[in-house]
């Protein structure tokens, strides 16, 4: 008998009806397709919805893609609920506002549905490597199976959005910033999210390539068409392959590298078993926003010496948040969702204390006109050159 692919990649030229509901089949036939759903089953889809914005920002999961997958689980006889918990009040009247504008709103019909049970559950889990205890969307308790569906799009401190990011939806907008101040390192912060996948065990996961998002991600960037849906029964290693489709070292993005600490990802792409053709979706002049290097001179089993060149090396070549003075509104918002309170608004102007700010680019990720930036510095730029 064969090995079973990793991953499963076609073609999804648009989001037409027609064109979703035919791809979705194709992307699902190689890893056998719906047959674990059994009838009278409850699943959870746990979509991208990161912000209220229109579909055609290309920040959050499509809702055509969501509505054919919905339609082949209902077809099998399953009720399907869709959620998320976005940054911001995890409270009706704000979710409904994101159902609203990201175009889940026209979903609902019989045996699909939006959630809207917003109360919250904690967990216990001592196996984690970081996450050992918090604080979660309680709907998805009453899953007996998660969908982890992703958009594909660049992130200020994860160097990518995509399968294990997208699980950080399961904690509570309003406790995010918390999570951020808890665990400031990127690596630190990435183990949580790999503690959070393992927990909630995602029995499959699905990437919306079909428009990515480049740039000022993962709320601000730039449209980018990849024409591409994909699938696979790990987030990690559909986010292996991801990584490689946007040009991506596995050594910048932190949730691979926590993800190969753990042995569920092996280290090259070309070690997945791919149902399809990686190659003809590539975009190799993606606009990224690399995370910070894994590889520097830090640890416990490092000299004195090592950890101080190692702290002068992220310092020289760590992206930081920078605002835009010309594009910048004056709203304060990110003021008031950073979790350091490293911004402080100055005659309508944010002033960001470098010495506090842990980069997790909360600011940049929420700044509702994109006014704060991923900065580089020159070091990093030369190097990368």
């Amino acid at each position: 008998m064969p090995e079973p692919y990793d991953i499963s990649i076609v073609p999804c030229e648009d989001y037409q009806p027609d064109t979703c509901r035919r791809a979705m089949a194709q992307v699902l036939e190689p890893l056998g397709g719906l047959a674990w759903v059994r009838p009278g089953m409850k699943v959870a889809i746990k979509a991208n919805l990161v912000a209220p914005m229109a579909p055609d920002r290309a920040a959050t999961t499509h809702p055509a893609l969501l509505l054919a997958l919905s339609e082949l689980l209902v077809e099998k006889g399953a009720t399907v609920v869709i959620g998320d918990s976005p940054g911001g009040l995890y409270t009706g009247a704000f979710v409904e506002k994101i159902y609203k504008l990201t175009g889940l709103e026209a979903l609902e019909r019989p045996g699909i549905s939006l959630n809207r049970d917003f109360s919250q559950a904690q967990a216990s889990f001592p196996e984690a490597v970081a996450a050992k205890h918090f604080q979660y969307t309680r709907y998805l308790d009453d899953a007996d199976a998660v969908i982890d569906f992703c958009k594909l799009k660049s992130h200020g401190m994860m160097g990518m959005s995509a399968g294990a990011k997208n699980l950080f939806g399961v904690i509570p907008g309003t406790l995010k910033p918390e999570y951020h101040f808890r665990f400031p390192d990127p690596r630190d912060f990435a183990r949580m999210l790999v503690d959070l996948n393992v927990y909630f065990k995602p029995v499959l996961t699905l990437a919306d390539a079909v428009i990515a998002m480049e740039g000022n991600g993962p709320t601000q960037g730039t449209p980018r068409p990849m024409g591409a849906l994909l699938a696979a029964r790990s987030p990690h290693k559909l986010d292996l392959a991801c990584a490689w489709l946007i040009g991506l070292e596995r050594a910048r993005v932190p949730t691979l590298e926590a993800a190969l600490e753990r042995g569920l990802i092996p280290e090259r792409v070309e070690e997945l078993r791919v149902a399809g053709d990686l190659a003809p979706f590539r975009v190799a002049d993606f606009q990224k926003l690399e995370a910070p290097s894994s590889l520097l001179f830090r640890g416990k089993n490092r000299t004195a010496w090592e950890r101080l060149r190692g702290a002068a090396v992220q310092k020289l070549l760590s992206a930081r948040p920078q605002p835009d003075g010309e594009a910048c509104i004056g709203c304060g918002k990110c003021a008031g969702l950073c979790p350091a309170k490293a911004i402080a608004m100055e005659e309508k102007r944010p002033r960001i204390d470098r010495s506090k700010c842990i980069r997790c680019f909360c600011c940049q990720e929420f700044c509702p006109v994109g006014a704060m930036k991923v900065h580089r510095t020159k070091i990093a730029k030369m190097l990368n050159k």
